[in-house]
């Protein structure tokens, strides 16, 4: 396997002191300890502006148990990094360090950096930079999903399209797009039975009772809306065990903290709610320890893998999460867990939230808000999962003995490091590599697409103009009234129809399933990406359902 390479080392990527749970420096961390436990396995190097940042790295790998050397590499210095033949960038961002090694022999060394999300205007400018950067078919950008690297080959596609009608460009290069998930450190997530029991004393969870696991940021708008979540966990036949949700994370202030625990007394006030702030170690540990099912039920379109699934299975847990971007590369469903089927707009139902927040009428956070109200999960099939699990002990130990084996094998930290330095002998050996790329023309700004079009692999299947849509028995526009004003629901009333529109449709489908164009038709001036995202924001509140023909 390939034995040098250096890191560009960026304190910020490879710190989570401060940081509030997870992300891409949560992805940093961990690579570098994989690098300090996996013993000396050739020279590394340490790319950097400052010689202070190489002793600070040396460090960071110090504490973990390495006992190599760390070689610095001056950052106006890159010819330096031949020796090393790959440089390693922990962001997708590698455009600047191939304007920089322009200047040299291009063939001196690979640049590979990793993608975590294209949601942002500054990370979609980043992807369709790449056709203009001078970067190589020996340097690649590692998409931990399939979902991001669908959405990333979109933007590549549109942005060329437009620079061959703009400019008559006609030959682009472009980087290798492998696909290599994050890892986990599994050792640390194994607890004894003695920890397990002082958890859930600490807790006030009972031995016969069933904790269920949510762990991550507590957020409407940037990870997972919870209003599904809490009446699954209501309506799940439990067998009379009592249950409690663990939430561990953190609120992004006071009022996110209020609506939540707002929706959870009005939509599951038999579950018991237990709240800890997953920044603290301890209360972390105790979550992991206590926890008997884990859930995370991403609708969001800045979320493309999941750390928090693999810390789960590698805990012995089974998962319980929503069929939507790299989970379904990670969670088998029936198998490690339950994956939920998702739904949302088909493509042409969000152009005006990309403008809007083009416009800057919305921040980025408003913006994945905004389309997250339109994802919606099959309601009653994460109902019957959650009870399935809840009643049969001996079914969480299956799946959750499966998850483990699973994480073990294929994202252990150290199976994730080898498949990195293979990727590196690839690159090696794709020096003479000249991919082109001939995409159709574009219809919209390549860099500033409907959100429902870009990441349109995301969600199980689209609901559009042959969908067939019912209501639910128990749909009413009282509780449409009563949903639109939760705090949860209550910031989204700009991308949703009007009461008055939602008594229209109501009004307009009959006692039979309708398709979705002939309602349309029916609604007359009704405009047709706000019906379809009204459409799916009634699933989400599992008020109407989607039948197949």
């Amino acid at each position: 396997m390939h034995d040098r390479f250096a890191l560009h080392y960026d304190p910020e990527a490879f710190n989570i002191a401060g940081q509030k749970l997870l992300g891409r420096q949560s992805a940093g961390v961990g690579l570098l300890r994989a690098l300090a436990q996996e013993g000396t396995q050739g020279e590394l190097g340490c790319f950097t502006a400052d010689r202070r940042h190489a002793d600070a790295c040396l460090a960071a790998l110090r504490d973990d148990g390495y006992a190599g050397e760390l070689a610095w590499v001056a950052s106006s210095r890159p010819q330096d990094l031949k020796r090393f033949g790959c440089l390693y960038h922990p962001g997708a961002d590698i455009e600047r360090l191939a304007w920089q090694r322009l200047r040299l022999d291009d063939r001196d060394y690979s640049l590979c950096g990793v993608v975590h999300s294209v949601a942002n205007h500054e990370m979609m400018n980043t992807v369709t930079g790449l056709l203009t950067a001078p970067v190589r078919g020996w340097d690649a950008i590692v998409c931990t999903s399939r979902v991001v690297r669908d959405s990333m080959r979109l933007l590549l596609e549109q942005q060329a399209a437009y620079l061959r009608t703009r400019l008559g460009a006609t030959r682009f290069e472009l980087p290798q797009l492998p696909m290599i998930p994050l890892g986990v450190h599994c050792d640390e997530l194994r607890f004894s039975d003695q920890e397990r029991f002082d958890a859930r004393a600490r807790l006030g969870i009972g031995l016969d009772d069933v904790a269920v696991l949510s762990l991550g940021r507590l957020s409407v708008h940037a990870k997972s809306h919870p209003q599904q979540l809490f009446a699954a966990l209501e309506r799940a036949e439990k067998g009379g065990r009592r249950v409690h949700l663990v939430l561990c994370g953190w609120f992004a202030g006071e009022a996110i903290e209020t609506a939540f625990h707002e929706a959870a007394a009005a939509l599951c006030p038999s579950v018991n709610l237990i709240v800890l702030d997953g920044r603290d170690a301890q209360h972390k540990r105790d979550a992991w320890a206590c926890a008997d099912i884990f859930t995370s039920l991403a609708d969001n379109l800045q979320e493309t893998f999941g750390l928090t699934p693999l810390e789960a299975m590698a805990a012995g847990l089974p998962c319980v999460v929503s069929d939507w971007n790299g989970y379904r590369d990670t969670v088998r469903d029936g198998v490690d867990g339950y994956r939920i089927a998702t739904v949302m707009p088909a493509p042409g139902a969000g152009q005006d939230l990309a403008q809007r927040y083009e416009d800057g009428v919305d921040s980025f956070e408003m913006y994945c808000g905004h389309a997250s109200q339109a994802v919606a999960l099959d309601g009653a099939g994460l109902a019957q999962a959650y009870g399935s699990l809840i009643r049969d002990p001996h079914l969480r130990r299956t799946m959750g003995d499966n998850a483990r084996l699973r994480a073990r094998q294929e994202f252990d930290w150290r199976a994730v490091l080898a498949r990195y330095r293979t990727l590196f002998e690839e690159l090696a050996e794709r020096r003479r590599a000249d991919p082109s790329l001939n995409p159709p023309l574009p219809q919209h700004a390549p860099d500033r697409l409907d959100p429902f079009r870009l990441f349109a692999s995301y969600a199980t299947r689209a609901l559009g103009p042959s969908s067939l849509v019912e209501l639910k028995p128990e749909a009413s526009l009282a509780l449409v009234r009563q949903y639109r004003e939760l705090g949860i629901n209550r910031f989204a009333a700009a991308s949703m129809p009007t009461l008055e529109e939602f008594g229209v449709i109501f009004g307009a489908i009959g006692p039979r399933p309708m398709q979705v164009e002939e309602l349309s038709d029916t609604l007359g001036p009704c405009d047709r990406p706000t019906l379809l995202r009204g459409l799916a924001w009634l699933c989400k509140m599992d008020l109407l359902r989607i039948t197949e023909r």
